[in-house]
């Protein structure tokens, strides 16, 4: 049984930072492509950051700019997101998922090519 379990959003002032932790269990975790997607009401889930398997590349979607920074350890089953310099327009439910292809399809931005979903961490810039 696949669980992805997300953490860390909060409200924050704009400018301010948080960090969103997803711990995930049931499956080999160091061999899946792991992402960030957000989602707001009336709009499509888009992608926020990606990583390959081993960690060795990342990707971020162009509204990022240098502020978040994906990562993961291994050891732990977990997956972070550092957000930076956060703007009102990041307000968003933060999701972690995971691609059983370890390479990240499409720079790992894509929706379609997930797998599995958390449930979602609310993040509200003001």
């Amino acid at each position: 049984h696949v669980q992805l379990v997300e953490s860390g959003g909060g409200s924050v002032q704009a400018g301010g930072s948080l960090r969103l932790s997803c711990v995930v269990s049931g499956y080999t975790y160091d061999t899946y492509c792991m992402g960030w997607f957000r989602q707001t009401p009336g709009k499509e889930r888009e992608g926020v950051a990606a990583i390959k398997s081993g960690g060795e590349a990342t990707y971020y979607g162009k509204f990022v700019q240098g502020r978040f920074t994906i990562a993961r350890d291994n050891a732990k089953n977990e997956l972070y997101l550092r957000m930076d310099m956060l703007k009102p327009e990041d307000t968003a439910v933060y999701y972690c998922a995971a691609d059983r292809k370890s390479w990240c399809p499409f720079e790992g931005l894509d929706t379609d090519e997930y797998d599995y979903w958390g449930q979602g961490t609310q993040v509200t810039v003001s």
